[in-house]
């Protein structure tokens, strides 16, 4: 199970009912955050999470509306009595960044690690995330991120009673150990059966649409993508500042084939996007606007 909770939806700047867009997961019991504009960690409050299992930290970019937040909720974080590291990802120049914002926060009772993006595409592997971070298309080096959370096969009972394998050696093989009884070694594959489809969420902002975008929110249960304009007149704009409108998030969300699109990062003109849904509709049924504090729980399908 993957709680997923749209903190805010607002691109630029916050108005009084429209957070900057963040996103924020929850599963087994760490929470993961992407981007974390100014006003982020009212939003958190508002939604009645914890700050005090926030372990990973992800940046699109470097734009102050998707990390201005960042030493407020750092100080935050360390007020909940956290001690264990926080992991930060986000595009090269990361560290450099962050310790600048930091002359306001300069001590906190954790540590910061720190992942900085180099490549097209890459993989991260933490607190039982499955992360895909990749390059997008905007005015500076950004990046969209697949979060996955993958499923084992189903453990076969029969093949391990086969096998002679005692029951209390079950749970090492279900946990991908091998086990070796005598002069014999059980290997995990031997009584595991294939995988089983994971969970998938992918969130991305702040780009022209690219196949980079499709490519990775393939499949996806959820795709969270930028629709900073409704009206197909801003196309000129949307393309100059290198954002999108709904249609163009549409047609990336009906092209990768995903379960859902939520809208989001809207112009702060935009001030009625139900205005404009209809046409996002059309070319792909479901299609939701992005709310503030919009949550779904999204729960693994046999």
């Amino acid at each position: 199970m993957l709680d997923v909770c749209l903190l805010g939806t607002s691109g630029m700047l916050p108005l009084p009912n429209r957070w900057l867009t963040a996103l924020m997961t929850r599963f087994n019991g760490s929470s993961l955050l992407i981007d974390c504009g100014e006003g982020t960690q009212i939003a958190i409050k508002e939604k009645g999470w914890s700050f005090n299992p926030i372990d990973v930290i992800c940046f699109t970019h470097y734009h102050a509306d998707h990390i201005s937040g960042l030493p407020g909720l750092l100080l935050t974080i360390g007020n909940s009595d956290r001690t264990e590291p926080v992991t930060l990802i986000g595009p090269k120049g990361l560290e450099r960044v962050v310790s600048a914002l930091r002359t306001i926060a300069p001590e906190l009772p954790f540590e910061l690690k720190f992942i900085e993006l180099t490549n097209p595409r890459e993989h991260i592997s933490i607190k039982g995330y499955e992360i895909d971070a990749f390059k997008v298309y905007h005015t500076v080096t950004c990046y969209g991120y697949s979060i996955s959370i993958p499923r084992i096969g189903k453990f076969d009972v029969q093949r391990a009673r086969q096998l002679d394998i005692p029951q209390q050696m079950w749970n090492k093989l279900q946990h991908g150990q091998c086990v070796t009884l005598g002069d014999k070694t059980y290997m995990p594959e031997m009584v595991m059966g294939d995988a089983r489809r994971g969970i998938k969420v992918t969130y991305t902002t702040d780009s022209r649409p690219v196949d980079s975008i499709v490519e990775n929110a393939a499949g996806s249960d959820l795709l969270i993508c930028e629709g900073m304009y409704g009206d197909n007149d801003k196309e000129c704009k949307a393309k100059e500042n290198r954002h999108m409108t709904f249609e163009e998030a549409a047609r990336i969300a009906r092209d990768s084939s995903v379960s859902q699109l939520w809208l989001t990062h809207y112009s702060p003109s935009l001030v009625r996007p139900a205005d404009f849904l209809d046409r996002a509709k059309k070319i792909f049924p479901h299609t939701e606007l992005g709310t503030d504090g919009k949550t779904v729980e999204l729960l693994f399908k046999d």
